[in-house]
């Protein structure tokens, strides 16, 4: 109960206040502006642009903008990937200039793509050209710098300690250890008591990330890792409320906003879809929301038939879509999973 009570307490990074230490962690191709705006409202702490790759950015390309622009909520943060300190600076640079009180750096994606252009954390192979990238950004921003890492390449090479050390040492003002080598990616148990090295090598504030799905989960990650904050991804699928969850669990009260009633949960799904029909345009819109409504399917409709989920999943008519999503999230209340979160 201790460490739920201090998840509740603000945390100050470099200057900028975060209201509790639970944070929704950046999920390329999720956590767009509609999830964020919805996990911000739950009451998550802290919530963090997709992934942006430095060098697009840098180079005016399309869809970047809808990646960095500010959402007006009271912290925006932006999480930057890249191998060239060039593009780093200039990407973070333009992130600032778009209101980012926060600028993240990706070291901890095990992505092919990723790692293949010898980003995410394929830097960690390379400390010294890692430590390029990061004082190029601290040096072209006033705002905080934080890093995003893994434990390590692999089991051979858990340098995360050494990484973040010298991170502080250059100016970043948080890091952020995913519980697992770039070779595990999602694989096995998350290593929360490694974390703890980590904590150990800096005096910066540690987020703990990995596998964290629940109250008691946050408690014990805390617990083995010492951490100042934890993170928390996977979990949000089909349930954008999660890290508010567990931080209103720690101060005592609860959540708002999370739906209690078949008529709530299919209000709340249908206006998810149409925000981002919004952000997007119906055409993109269409593609990019498929997976967070199969998300909520799975998560609070495990048992509709598989003719109404095809259908939900391939309309091209929103208004069809919207109809189906009706009939699906308000039927009894016996056959859906509500209030499925932390």
């Amino acid at each position: 109960m201790i460490n739920l009570i201090r998840l509740a307490a603000p945390l100050d990074v470099g200057g900028v206040r975060i209201r509790n230490r639970v944070f929704l962690a950046p999920m390329s191709g999720i956590t767009d502006e509609a999830f964020r705006q919805r996990a911000h409202a739950h009451g998550a702490g802290l919530v963090v642009s997709e992934m942006v790759a430095s060098g697009e950015l840098a180079k005016g390309r399309a869809g970047c903008d809808l990646r960095i622009r500010h959402s007006g909520l009271p912290v925006h943060m932006v999480q930057l990937a890249g191998r060239e300190a060039m593009h780093m600076a200039e990407g973070a640079r333009i992130a600032a200039g778009e209101g980012a009180d926060i600028i993240d750096i990706n070291m901890g994606c095990p992505a092919k793509k990723v790692t293949g252009g010898y980003a995410g954390s394929a830097l960690m192979l390379d400390l010294h050209h890692a430590l390029s990238l990061i004082e190029a950004v601290v040096a072209a921003v006033k705002v905080p710098v934080t890093v995003k890492m893994r434990l390590g390449w692999d089991d051979a090479a858990l340098n995360a300690p050494v990484l973040a050390r010298r991170a502080e040492q250059a100016g970043v003002r948080m890091v952020t250890v995913h519980g697992r080598t770039r070779c595990q990616f999602y694989q096995g148990k998350a290593d929360w008591r490694a974390i703890a090295r980590v904590k150990e090598a800096v005096s910066i504030p540690v987020v703990a990330n990995g596998d964290v799905c629940s109250q008691a989960e946050a408690s014990v990650i805390l617990e083995q890792s010492g951490a100042d904050a934890v993170m928390v991804g996977r979990a949000h699928y089909g349930a954008p409320w999660v890290a508010g969850s567990i931080a209103a669990a720690a101060g005592g009260t609860f959540s708002s906003g999370i739906p209690e009633t078949p008529q709530g949960l299919a209000d709340y799904v249908v206006a998810h879809y149409e925000d981002m029909l919004a952000l997007y345009g119906i055409e993109s819109g269409l593609r990019q929301a498929r997976k967070h409504l199969g998300w909520y399917l799975d998560r609070h409709a495990g048992g509709v038939a598989g003719e109404s989920r095809k259908a939900i999943m391939t309309a091209l008519e929103p208004a069809r879509v919207i109809t189906l999503l009706r009939d699906v999230f308000s039927r009894d209340p016996q056959t859906l999973n509500l209030r499925s979160a932390a």
